[in-house]
């Protein structure tokens, strides 16, 4: 596995629709791999691979944090790591929407800022695992929510596309304001991942 750089607003790769894997190889396993290892050291939720420079229909999503987003609170003090881990969706797809819900919204390749978002309730989606064996998935509240976020990056789209144009220049300012102050003695992960070209 190796930690890769996370490519941020403003590049090209992320305002590309991505290309549909034919077949899942040793590349796109490994490609799978790279971005879990992404994920779990910036912290976040889940990851397109758009988001690590491949522009392909590959998400990694932390079923971790979605299960234990759905825990009663009282239930999440004091409780150990999840059961659930990591899970690789390929070629994605949303097959039906219902409802609306705005809901805060951060991006790994948006550092420093969130933002209020309007999105569908509750989606049902299908993917690929790296088996190639067709899954298919009803989901509301944050699971909803992930799974279209990490979708409009397959499509070349951002968060901030969503919301107006004052809030995406706030928005670009929060993200050169966090990159130029990364210091590599204080947050070397962070570094790793934003601040080496």
């Amino acid at each position: 596995m190796t930690l890769r750089r996370i490519e941020i607003v403003g590049s090209a790769v992320l305002k590309k629709r991505t290309a549909e894997i034919p077949e899942i190889t040793p590349e796109v396993r490994q490609l799978a791999a790279d971005m879990t290892e992404t994920l779990q050291a910036a912290g976040g939720l889940a990851i397109a691979a758009p988001q690590v420079g491949e522009p392909v229909r590959i998400v990694v999503v932390d079923r971790g944090y979605l299960s234990w987003d759905a825990l009663p609170e009282d239930e999440r003090k004091g409780r150990g790591a999840s059961p659930f881990g990591p899970e690789t969706l390929v070629n994605p797809e949303i097959t039906s929407r219902e409802g609306e819900d705005e809901i805060e919204e951060g991006c790994l390749s948006v550092p420093g800022y969130r933002a209020p978002v309007k999105r569908a309730r509750r989606v049902t989606y299908r993917w690929l695992d790296l088996d190639g064996a067709p899954h298919e998935r009803s989901a509301e509240g944050l699971e909803a929510i992930c799974i279209q976020h990490e979708l409009d990056h397959l499509d070349g789209k951002l968060f901030i596309d969503r919301i107006s144009r004052v809030k995406r220049t706030i928005a670009l300012g929060k993200v050169k304001k966090y990159i130029k102050e990364l210091d590599p003695e204080e947050d070397e992960t962070a570094y790793r991942l934003y601040g080496e070209s």
